[in-house]
């Protein structure tokens, strides 16, 4: 269950930059604020000019902080899948506590045991993903802490990526005055959000046509198993519009928006529509199966591609066949054209949260439900990447922290009203500071 709190997801797309703000109470996600500007200075999902990038950063959190009335500080930022590496890897160690107790720095160094490995200087660990611990061998344990053990292993999964690609992210974030609670892998957020239970178990393809390029995520025994990029999306069916019917962009995404379908068979060539054709003083007719045409073609290449890297793992073969997400996706007859090509099913998924039901902010909400639902454990086991130390007990106030007008009103004067008893202690039979001394010692123990 995802932890008290408000928490803030960033994604930072090729064609636009998005912000949602949730604020969640006992595990029920309430989305408060959402900002979406266009984007610049990103190409094929990577960034190349880090100021623009973070003009764009700063316009979409400005609107969400009007929207939800806070101060956005820190948020949760998706990672592209560009060349990201999927590893196992175990790790043991022996309990160094003498009671044989297994503690949170027993689950940092076992993490850390599974980390001793080779990795080229061009690349970087982004985190460690814990699958499950055994304890003096029993297997499957989830969270191995407070057991008594001498022997602790754990399998993981661990990711690597182009430190060139989380150093710019990590940069553009920061320079944009924002701090960056956790560095999500968006392929991951996407199949841990919107995948069932049995999905995630059996097998099944997350596709995520965005608009400077397309993922593959391939999840298996809900486990983050393959991922796959091709550097063409929604922007390049719009460049074909306007290469073919020598129109501007703006034409051409308009064209695509209001007239589009990627399957040709369902349009008809009698239904025409005004283009302003540049070097014509007067708009050229084109009818709706000409233009169904360029955009199956792209699409088809596209699909085409995914086909061939996903067949080399057999994964069209698993049940779960394919789930489609991200701008591109929305197109009618793209869910038609995808089952005539992957000859799987095929369905869009479509998230179902007020105001947000547009295939479009499926990342930035996955990147948000994922860094929420993560648990203390892969904090530990995370800062043995990070190195940065862990305080369990008070991650949930990294999100509430801009709420002063939350927590202050209604915790002060009890902190207060403690502190002012401190020095009477030594009252006999009191019992006071007993009290006080016994709640704070349960919940760090």
């Amino acid at each position: 269950m995802a932890k008290t709190g408000m928490y803030v997801g960033l994604d930072i797309g090729t064609t636009s930059v998005k912000v949602v703000v949730a604020e969640y109470v006992e595990g029920q996600m309430n989305i408060i604020g959402v900002g979406n500007a266009k984007s610049e200075g990103i190409d094929r999902g990577i960034v190349i000019d880090i100021d623009k990038t973070v003009q764009a950063i700063q316009r979409a959190v400005t609107q969400a902080e009007e929207k939800a009335g806070i101060q956005i500080r820190n948020v949760c930022v998706g990672l592209p899948a560009n060349l990201l590496e999927v590893e196992n890897c175990q790790g043991m160690i022996a309990v160094n506590n003498e009671s044989k107790e297994i503690t949170d720095e027993d689950v940092r160094n076992v993490a850390s045991a599974a980390l001793v490995r080779s990795i080229p200087p061009e690349r970087q660990m982004i985190t460690i993903l814990p699958q499950d611990f055994t304890v003096d061998g029993f297997e499957g344990i989830k969270d191995p802490r407070g057991m008594i053990g001498v022997r602790l292993e754990i399998n993981g999964v661990v990711f690597t990526g182009p430190k060139t690609i989380i150093h710019n992210v990590r940069k553009c974030v920061e320079e944009a005055g924002l701090f960056i609670d956790e560095m999500v892998i968006t392929p991951l957020a996407l199949t841990s959000s919107i995948l069932s239970d049995g999905e995630q178990d059996f097998g099944t393809t997350v596709i995520d046509i965005g608009g400077g390029q397309t993922t593959a995520a391939v999840m298996h025994n809900k486990q983050l198993k393959f991922t796959y990029v091709d550097q063409e999306g929604g922007e390049y069916i719009t460049r074909d519009i306007s290469t073919v019917l020598n129109t501007s962009f703006n034409n051409a995404e308009a064209l695509k928006i209001n007239y589009g379908d990627a399957y040709p068979d369902r349009t008809s060539s009698s239904e025409e529509f005004p283009v302003d054709v540049i070097g014509q003083s007067e708009p050229v007719n084109v009818d709706e199966r000409y233009l169904s045409e360029i955009i199956e073609a792209r699409i088809e290449q596209i699909f085409m591609k995914a086909k061939e890297a996903l067949d080399d793992i057999e994964a069209l073969e698993l049940p779960g066949g394919i789930v489609l997400s991200g701008g591109a996706a929305s197109l009618p007859g793209v869910v038609e054209l995808a089952q005539e090509i992957f000859g799987v099913n095929v369905k869009l998924h479509v998230p179902n949260h007020m105001g947000l039901r547009n295939p479009v902010f499926t990342n930035v909400i996955s990147i948000l439900e994922y860094a929420a639902e993560l648990g203390d454990v892969y904090q530990l086991a995370k800062s043995a990447v990070t190195g940065e130390p862990v305080q369990i007990e008070e991650a949930p106030q990294t999100y509430t922290r801009e709420q002063p007008t939350y927590e202050q009103p209604s915790y002060e004067p009890e902190e207060q009203t403690y502190q002012e008893e401190e020095p009477e202690d030594t009252e006999p039979k009191e019992g006071f500071g007993d009290k006080v001394k016994n709640f704070f010692s349960n919940i760090f123990e």
